[in-house]
């Protein structure tokens, strides 16, 4: 995975927190969780405000 698959980020993180509000984690933690997600391999540098908001976002549509 890389940061551009946000909706795959998406549901492995729906998957390995299931009980997280996705709205309630800092941005500072998801970039954290998703680094730590198996499977995932992009530069920390490649990674903003806008994709993490992104992945929260598709997060959140997966929780729902």
């Amino acid at each position: 995975m890389k940061w551009v698959d946000v909706n795959e980020i998406a549901i492995e993180l729906s998957e390995k927190y299931p009980e997280t509000d996705p709205l309630s984690v800092l941005f500072t933690d998801l970039k954290r969780w998703v680094e730590a997600l198996d499977g995932f391999e992009d530069d920390t540098d490649r990674c903003g405000e806008k994709v993490l908001e992104a992945i929260q976002m598709a997060w959140l549509d997966e929780v729902d």
